[in-house]
């Protein structure tokens, strides 16, 4: 039901976006509604096959979506669609340290053992890597700070609900962690369809004026 919806969204985002600059943001629902149903095939194979091969691939899927592709792609999404020169500058260092995470979380998932398990009506996902505060905080900043240096309102609140997901998740849902936030930065693209429902009107009225 998440990546339908999104998925329309999606669609909905793209048609609206007016430059070709904006097609990565506009894509990030259509982006996530293929990671949803990812998710949601796992929900399918791993009570009936939790070790065979479609589980094991489903569950590098998800995790190289999640760990490797947000942090390198949230950020040059931000920084095609901002004007400012500043804040394209800070946003940039945002861009430096997604590709950095990405390519360290890259390296863990091809080297170390990955797994996903259902527990507690969640899908927690084992990994050889170890918490780092280092590794988090880089992630963070690249998929979610680098949103709220923004200097558009609706970018900045998605990037403030991707942050306040995080808490969430880490908070509630810890061993689940990389799920849960999936799903509320899934759920977050309904800001996404705001921001460029807003745009396409005020490109509209600018034009009748």
């Amino acid at each position: 039901v998440t990546a339908g919806a999104t998925a329309a969204i999606g669609i909905v985002c793209l048609v609206r976006a007016g430059d070709r600059r904006e097609l990565p943001l506009a894509a990030t629902p259509l982006l996530f509604a293929g990671q949803q149903a990812v998710e949601g095939l796992l929900w399918l194979t791993l009570p009936q096959a939790p070790d065979g091969s479609i589980s094991s691939g489903l569950t590098l899927l998800f995790l190289l979506i999640a760990e490797v592709f947000w942090p390198a792609y949230a950020p040059v999404a931000a920084l095609l669609v901002e004007t400012d020169p500043r804040r394209r500058r800070l946003i940039g260092l945002c861009v430096a340290s997604g590709f950095a995470v990405a390519a360290w979380l890259l390296w863990a998932l091809l080297t170390r053992s990955h797994a996903a398990v259902l527990q507690d009506g969640h899908i927690v996902y084992v990994t050889g890597q170890p918490p780092s505060v280092i590794v988090g905080a880089a992630y963070l900043a690249a998929t979610g700070l680098s949103l709220m240096l923004s200097s558009r309102r609706t970018i900045r609140l998605l990037g403030a609900l991707v942050l306040a997901g995080s808490v969430i998740a880490y908070l509630a849902y810890w061993e689940a962690f990389v799920s849960v936030w999936c799903f509320f930065a899934a759920g977050s693209s309904l800001v996404v369809l705001g921001h460029f429902e807003w745009s396409h009107r005020h490109r509209g009225r600018t034009a009748d004026a």
